[in-house]
């Protein structure tokens, strides 16, 4: 199945403040969720956003609707969670 991947405002703002190589290496994973969410998703229990995309030390948290993937936050992984 084919998703349309969607950012939101705070998850442009959180990619703008990461450095060049991991942004890149982050936004090439994204695009990998076009394809069936392909890459290490996980779906999360008691958490909103539901999906959660592990690149390196970073986290990409996510939903689903429909056929979009809507991007709400990047964050390291210690802030990710909190």
């Amino acid at each position: 199945m084919q998703f349309l991947v969607e950012f939101k405002s705070r998850a442009i703002k959180d990619l703008r403040s990461i450095n060049a190589q991991d942004r890149h290496r982050i936004v090439s994973k994204i695009e990998e969720l076009e394809n069936d969410l392909s890459g290490n998703v996980k779906r999360l229990t008691n958490f909103s956003p539901e999906y959660g995309l592990r690149v390196g030390d970073f986290r990409v948290l996510f939903e689903v609707e429909e056929e979009r993937v809507i991007i709400y936050r990047v964050k390291h992984r210690k802030d990710a969670y909190s």
